[in-house]
C-alpha cells in the first residue's frame, strides 16, 4: 500500500516494513534478534525457526525493494550476542553493501565492538532525516519533525459479522507520530486507543488494509 506522509511517498509492506523510495530506504522496528535463543537459554523451548523466518522475510524485502539503506528503529537485538545473532552475522555478510542504521532501543545492549563487527551505524537516541525523526519511542513533546517509532508492537482489532473479531499487527499513523509494527513474528500486540483522524493499517496475511479511527 502506498500512502502520503508529510509530502513523502511511503510504501507499507505486509511484511511489517516501510519503504521510502526517494531515499532507497527500508525501515523496520523491533527485529529482536536473539529473543528465541534467550528463551531457550532460560529453558523455554522456542524453536530456532523463529529467527530464521524473520531473516528470510528480511531477505525477501531486499529482493523486492533493493534498498541502499536499512533503518531499524530500535530493539534490533534482544540483549546478548547469542546463536541467533550469529545467524544474523551470516545474513549481514550476504548484504555487505547495505548500509544498516540502528537507533538504539531498550533491548539493544550489545557491546560497541559487536555493532562494529556487524558494520552497523548506531545512533544512541534518534536520526533526523527531514521531515522524519526516527526514534525508538515517541518524544513527549511534538516538534516540526514527524516521528517514526516502534517499541510498543501496535495491533488493531477488525470486527466481522456475528461479533467475530480478529487481531492483526498494524502500522499506526497519528498527528505527530507513526508507530511501526514489530518486525519479528515472536512478539505480542498492544491494542491502541485511537483519536479522531488517526489511521491504522492492518497487516493481514494477504495485504495491508486501511482503517480510519
Amino acid at each position: 500500500m502506498i500512502i502520503d506522509c508529510k509530502g513523502e511517498q511511503l510504501i507499507l509492506s505486509k511484511e511489517r516494513a516501510i519503504y521510502w523510495p526517494v531515499k532507497k530506504m527500508l525501515i523496520i522496528s523491533d527485529l529482536h534478534i536473539g529473543k528465541s535463543a534467550h528463551f531457550r537459554k532460560s529453558g523455554i523451548q522456542v524453536p530456532d525457526l523463529v529467527n530464521q523466518t524473520d531473516l528470510q522475510r528480511l531477505t525477501a524485502l531486499m529482493s523486492e525493494f533493493n534498498p541502499d539503506n536499512l533503518i531499524v528503529t530500535g530493539d534490533m537485538f534482544h540483549n546478548n550476542f547469542n546463536s541467533d545473532a550469529n545467524g544474523f552475522m551470516h545474513w549481514r555478510q550476504r548484504f555487505a553493501n547495505l548500509k544498516v542504521i540502528l537507533i538504539k532501543g531498550n533491548h539493544d545492549t550489545l557491546k560497541n565492538e559487536d555493532y562494529e563487527a556487524l558494520d552497523i551505524e548506531v545512533h544512541q537516541k534518534e536520526l533526523l532525516l527531514w521531515p522524519f525523526r526516527f526514534i525508538h519511542d515517541k518524544p513527549v513533546e511534538p516538534d516540526e519533525y514527524y516521528n517514526i517509532t516502534g517499541h510498543i508492537h501496535p495491533g488493531v482489532i477488525i470486527y466481522g459479522k456475528a461479533k467475530q473479531q480478529l487481531k492483526f499487527p498494524c502500522f499506526y499513523f497519528g498527528k505527530h507520530c507513526a508507530i511501526m509494527p514489530a518486525f519479528s513474528v515472536f512478539t505480542g500486540l498492544k491494542i491502541l486507543d485511537a483519536e479522531q483522524g488517526d489511521c491504522f493499517y492492518a497487516i493481514t496475511p494477504a495485504k495491508v488494509i486501511a482503517i480510519k479511527a
